[in-house]
């Protein structure tokens, strides 16, 4: 079985394949390709992303800097939008949803790694050999989801659709559907409802109009 076989089964793989660190090696040339464009060079920027992730829905647009690990293991809908210093460690399968917002330093990560020492430094594969072997579980976000500044999502989350996570979370457990969650760990706040409308704070929405 192949390495990238290996993660999309959930079980050991070798992060060090060589087939797996050209597809890194690529992907990390990409970041710095994108990263050394200026914001309004679009269609150069589109190229980059492109080539770069798995897929992109219309109308998205990604301010930089970006550091993605495999880049081809994740797939963004329609009209997203991620601030500063998106970092999405896609290993395993990352899967955003249309119409979503990520704050700067947002951060998604989907390895995980051996907890006890001796075994993060190496394990016996099948064919005899030691090897430094970790695993992944993908991260799904669904539509319509508004990140804030800094927040981590580990590996194995879900976020249902309408969700606001909280600058600053770590997102440990899945979030249901329309709830506002924060934290360290992240946790469900409360639902999200009609009463969260611009429309009750006036003050805020001068003389702009609720659709």
């Amino acid at each position: 079985m192949r390495e990238e076989e290996k993660i999309k089964e959930g079980i050991l793989f070798c992060p060090g394949d060589p087939e797996l660190k050209d597809i890194k090696l690529k992907t990390h040339k990409l970041n710095v390709d994108y990263n050394r464009t200026y914001e309004d060079e679009s269609e150069k920027r589109a190229s980059i992303l492109a080539e770069m992730i798995g897929e992109l829905g219309e109308g998205s647009f990604i301010q930089g800097p970006v550091f993605f690990h495999y880049g081809k293991h994740t797939k963004i809908g329609k009209k997203f939008f991620g601030n500063f210093n998106l970092t999405i460690q896609d290993d395993a399968e990352v899967t955003i949803g249309d119409h979503c917002d990520f704050g700067p330093n947002v951060t998604i990560v989907t390895p995980i790694h051996p907890m006890l020492a001796k075994e993060r430094k190496e394990i016996l594969t099948a064919d005899g050999e030691k090897k430094r072997l970790c695993y992944a579980k993908s991260v799904h976000i669904g539509n319509n989801c508004w990140l804030g500044a800094s927040v981590t999502i580990c590996p194995g989350v879900t976020i249902g659709d309408d969700c606001v996570i909280g600058a600053g979370s770590v997102v440990t457990r899945d979030i249901s559907r329309g709830s506002f969650a924060a934290g360290v760990p992240c946790k469900v706040i409360r639902p999200i409802t009609e009463k969260d409308s611009m429309k009750y704070k006036p003050e805020i929405l001068a003389d702009n109009t609720i659709l």
